[in-house]
């Protein structure tokens, strides 16, 4: 005699998985995405081909970042900002004009201050060493598995996880695999997420100054004719400073002795900060337009320079980031809250509908504005001087031009607006 059970179909085996997400790559983005998820209980393992000596350095390098009011709110709501304030400096003003190394100013001028934003700070300047060791803290205190010096060689996708292999050790399985591995993300390659993209023939060279006179937290972007100029508050009567040059002239530029270098970039710099010193270690970096055409695959999502690196002049770089990571966070969130498969279609889908749209339009805005204002054009110096000028005397455009540089318009996740997932 048959039972009555014996009819019902048996259910698919269910693959015991090592984690929810594997986060390729452990640098600033994919350890804050690892904290967010872990905040709500998704088990996230993070693989990082670096020993950990190769990016915690306690002496300071000047390398900063200048972080939108709403990434600071994401901090916030992680726990990692209290340890942070007492080593960011406000931005209560940004100051925008055009010229060229030893002119007077353009009399058109952008300036922005507490009348266009009356949330608080535009943002912070933080230095990357404070930043990088505050998050690796929080992530040795977390329940996130970080494994460095270990280089991903494979990634195999399943119809219900992604398998992981890595040189030397066994391999790791996940619902979902997330790319934080940079511009060259072997992620992205391995899914064959193309790209597309050009060069500028541009370098920035990035450092850190001491000056006599305090900067008041005033941020200054000095568009030159081979490149911006941006002069960014830090702590303790320090600059950061990112100065772009043709590719030829900044490296030209960068192999100068330190005193040489300080020499070509006073008349840039002016005198209104007094005598002007080296803080920190120099640095070049090309520039270069790189964006995937899709931030997707079968169970692969990519964030940060993985999906879209963008041009310096707006300074939005990590920002971006930082908004990849909250709408990621919230998607994967909100989808383990309805008891599903984090890696399914609809999920990535909607990630990408959030963030695909924003990214390409930070692509072609930050293209434009650096092709508009890196040249000596009368003509076209002539049209940004009236822009800007008109974007001066109009509240309203101020007030969006700074909401968005803040990180304070448009459809904002969750944790960019301060709240927990």
């Amino acid at each position: 005699m048959s039972h009555p059970l014996d009819n019902i179909p048996s259910l698919p085996h269910v693959l015991s998985m090592d984690y929810d997400a594997i986060i390729a790559g452990g640098g600033l983005n994919g350890l804050t995405l690892a904290l967010a998820l872990d905040s709500v209980g998704i088990t996230t393992a993070v693989i990082d081909a670096f020993a950990p000596q190769e990016s915690l350095n306690p002496k300071f390098d000047g390398r900063s970042y200048a972080l939108s009011a709403a990434s600071q709110k994401m901090l916030s709501a992680l726990g990692l900002w209290d340890d942070l304030a007492p080593h960011a400096e406000p931005m209560v003003e940004i100051k925008v004009s055009d010229g060229a190394a030893g002119e007077m100013p353009s009399p058109f001028v952008m300036q922005f201050g507490d009348e266009d934003f009356s949330h608080g700070p535009m943002g912070f300047m933080v230095e990357d060493r404070h930043l990088r060791a505050r998050l690796a803290k929080a992530v040795d205190m977390s329940g996130v598995t970080f494994r460095t010096g270990q280089i991903i060689t494979g990634q195999t996708i399943h119809p219900t996880h992604v398998t992981v292999t890595i040189e030397g050790h066994h391999p790791l399985t996940a619902a979902v695999l997330v790319g934080a591995d940079g511009r060259n993300s072997r992620t992205a390659k391995m899914a064959k997420l193309t790209r597309t993209g050009w060069d500028y023939d541009q370098s920035s060279l990035v450092c850190a100054i001491a000056h006599e006179k305090p900067h008041h937290g005033i941020a200054h972007q000095f568009f030159m004719p081979s490149g911006p100029l941006a002069i960014l508050p830090l702590t303790q009567n320090r600059s950061g400073i990112v100065w772009t040059e043709q590719r030829q002239v900044a490296q030209n530029i960068h192999s100068l002795s330190d005193e040489d270098y300080l020499s070509i970039l006073r008349p840039r710099f002016g005198e209104f900060l007094g005598d002007i010193s080296l803080a920190g270690e120099r640095y070049i970096y090309p520039l270069s337009l790189s964006t995937t055409h899709r931030m997707i695959a079968d169970r692969v999502a990519l964030i940060g320079d993985a999906a879209h690196a963008v041009h310096p002049i707006a300074g939005q770089g990590l920002n971006s980031g930082f908004k990849d990571v909250a709408a990621l966070a919230e998607v994967l969130c909100d989808t383990k809250r309805r008891g599903q498969d984090l890696g399914i279609h609809t999920t990535l889908a909607e990630y990408q509908k959030w963030r695909g749209f924003d990214n390409a339009l930070l692509c072609t805005a930050t293209n434009s504005f650096n092709r508009l204002f890196s040249n000596n054009n009368p003509l076209l110096r002539g049209i940004r001087d009236l822009g800007m000028g008109l974007i001066n005397s109009t509240p309203k455009l101020r007030k969006n031009f700074v909401a968005t540089a803040a990180g304070a318009a448009g459809d904002r996740p969750r944790l960019l607006r301060g709240a927990p997932l």
